[in-house]
């Protein structure tokens, strides 16, 4: 993800000069790129039903890393320690719906293509976590949270919010996610059972990705977010964690 957000500041500054350019010298189409809204109503609609399946359902797709876990061989664990630690994945799991959805919404809300490309690249980025925390779940012998639609629409409102409010507001959100979201990552390494190396070893690859997303996102000029606003952020974190350990 490191990239995307790169280009994404280098992208929309380029657009904008080829845009005053375009417009100084008459090119409408310059200028029509610079202003470009949404796709139009029909067409989005379609394409964000497949992203909220592609999200919510089992698909067989490949992912552009292998899983973490591949050369971990599987520990006996008691039932309880697998039931724990299966808890703990659907967390995750849960947690990276709420990311399918938060940079679906960024997209949605985006003016310029460059920026909806960015979101929609770092959702697929973030779909590797996804795909990892199911195939453990499977292998533990349990399913994903039962409110997975819920997370998604939630985090799809949060996200669309944040793309209206602008790209320094929206980087910040992404900025301030993932830090909770490592800080998270970091109570769940102590949890998980002594012995489960299979699941350690996804949380630890999730966190170094996240702590990278969360870094380049501030370092590509994300605002930092009002206190009331990274409260409301952690609340919200707390509500879904103790929510899909269970359900």
């Amino acid at each position: 993800m490191p990239s995307v957000f790169t280009c994404r500041r280098w992208s929309l500054g380029n657009t904008r000069r080829q845009g005053i350019v375009g417009a100084a010298r008459g090119n409408r189409y310059n200028a029509s790129v610079m202003n470009s809204p949404p796709k139009d109503l029909p067409d989005a609609l379609v394409s964000q039903v497949d992203r909220v399946l592609r999200s919510l359902l089992s698909v067989d797709r490949k992912t552009g890393r292998d899983n973490p876990a591949t050369d971990r061989g599987e520990t006996e664990l008691s039932a309880e320690e697998r039931r724990h630690a299966a808890a703990l994945m659907r967390i995750n799991h849960a947690g990276e719906i709420a990311a399918q959805g938060l940079y679906h919404g960024q997209s949605t809300t985006a003016r310029l293509g460059e920026v909806r490309a960015a979101m929609d690249e770092a959702a697929e980025e973030e779909f590797e976590h996804l795909k990892w925390c199911e195939e453990r779940l499977e292998e533990l012998g349990s399913r994903p949270s039962l409110l997975g639609p819920l997370w998604y629409a939630g985090a799809f409102a949060i996200g669309a919010a944040a793309g209206i409010a602008g790209d320094r507001w929206s980087l910040g959100f992404v900025a301030e996610t993932e830090r909770q979201v490592v800080h998270h990552l970091d109570e769940h390494l102590e949890r998980l059972p002594e012995d489960d190396e299979r699941s350690r070893a996804i949380l630890r690859q999730m966190r170094e990705d996240e702590e990278k997303h969360g870094a380049t996102a501030s370092a590509a000029g994300g605002a930092e977010l009002p206190a009331p606003v990274r409260g409301l952020m952690t609340l919200t974190s707390r509500i879904m964690t103790r929510s899909a350990y269970w359900f």
